[in-house]
């Protein structure tokens, strides 16, 4: 991890993967993190995927570079810790209702300049969660196979919560953004983003609404393909299925070149009076005989040999994997610096640590840092942070106020 944001103090109060997504961001670029979860785990501290040992390897790895405070929030004594705790760092990450205890306006009459990043999920107030928002993106009802009915075929929902990661990573620039301005001007405040506001502004962002009401109707189903531009999945003789992809002229010639297929698209060409290497837009047209044309050729060699001349080539392909398969590629993972070696995590299970996304070459990247246990830091942080005595919080443990290290629960 860097040290960019070395300094800053960050409350987190959250659950599942939005609100954590904000806080590992910025945990890894250096800030201190403290997350504050309810004493035995929160909504999400179990959630699939769990080890025999019962730990889950989702929260580990939403959690990782971040401190962990436990605390009764179902009392009013809980809930006083913890809008003190945002008030004395001035900084809070959550999810939690603006109906709530942990209002702005409650954290805001102990410190003019606090500053909320809250997520929600509709701009209204509505409650939403990632796949549902995504029932309303219109996505799920543009994928599927190109031959399916368009007005009577079912939904294909996607497996990755995608808005709700583009949403925790817009909310920790929200909140720098936030963190800046006031710098500039003493000012706090509260910065409100709605699930579903991120996922229908991509849309819009995206062009696709703009699209969709020119047209006055849907886009049709496309399979594999790519929308507007030459790509799609191939089959190699020997069964390897593989990804090609062509949106400039270079990765065009690149492809013509790995195929031998100069003098077949030369025909083609012809026959329709057109040139492929004007554009994307007569590569999409006739994407239909490029792509049966393409399969042909494919199915001639295996896998090897269309990977050495696509490489040779300069195309832009990739193999598909399995999950399993990318966990376990050295390309991608084991000799990948962006990986660090496996921490001590919770759960007890070794594997690669990813760190910060960004690279800075100039700057030591830095090891990942794990996950902490439950509550491993209560004690810490709260004569840190809040200056209590150490007998003020062996009575807080005393009564269940709040949690210590769950290090030992299993």
């Amino acid at each position: 991890m860097y040290r960019l944001l070395d300094g800053l103090t960050i409350i987190e109060a959250s659950s599942f993967v939005a609100s954590p997504t904000a806080g590992l961001y910025c945990a890894q670029m250096g800030a201190e993190v403290i997350r504050v979860d309810q004493v035995g785990g929160g909504l999400d501290y179990d959630r699939y995927m769990r080890t025999t040992e019962g730990r889950s390897l989702s929260w580990e790895n939403l959690n990782r570079a971040k401190k962990s405070v436990a605390l009764d929030l179902r009392s009013g004594e809980g809930r006083e810790l913890l809008v003190e705790l945002a008030a004395k760092t001035g900084q809070l990450i959550t999810n939690f209702p603006e109906q709530s205890f942990l209002s702005h306006a409650a954290i805001e009459a102990r410190r003019r300049d606090m500053i909320t990043a809250r997520i929600m999920g509709w701009h209204d107030g509505r409650q939403a969660m990632d796949f549902t928002v995504n029932a309303a993106s219109g996505y799920p009802l543009m994928t599927g196979p190109e031959d399916w009915d368009q007005d009577s075929a079912p939904p294909v929902n996607q497996l990755l919560p995608a808005w709700d990661f583009i949403t925790g990573a817009y909310t920790a620039f929200a909140l720098l953004a936030a963190l800046r301005h006031r710098d500039a001007t003493g000012e706090g405040g509260e910065v409100r983003v709605p699930l579903g506001d991120v996922a229908i502004g991509t849309v819009a962002n995206s062009g696709a609404m703009a699209e969709m009401l020119y047209r006055g109707g849907n886009r049709e189903r496309l399979g594999n393909a790519i929308w507007g531009a030459f790509g799609r999945d191939f089959t190699s003789r020997d069964g390897t299925r593989f990804m090609v992809a062509a949106l400039t002229d270079k990765q065009w010639r690149a492809l013509v070149s790995a195929f031998d297929i100069s003098g077949d698209i030369a025909a083609i060409e012809t026959k329709h009076g057109v040139s492929f290497a004007a554009g994307d837009h007569e590569r999409y047209v006739h994407r239909h005989e490029l792509f049966a044309l393409l399969q042909d050729r494919i199915g001639r060699h295996d896998w090897p040999e269309w990977e050495r001349r696509l490489t040779a080539a300069g195309a832009t392909f990739e193999r598909y994997r399995t999950m399993h398969e990318a966990a376990s590629d050295p390309q991608l993972v084991t000799d990948n610096p962006f990986f660090g070696p496996p921490t001590d995590n919770p759960s007890g299970f070794s594997y690669p640590s990813p760190g910060a996304f960004a690279n800075l070459p100039a700057q030591d990247r830095g090891a990942p840092e794990p996950a902490p246990y439950l509550g491993e830091d209560t004690e810490q942080v709260l004569a840190d942070v809040l200056g209590l005595p150490g007998g003020a919080i062996a009575k807080l443990i005393d009564a269940g106020t709040v949690g210590t290290s769950d290090k030992d629960r299993i």
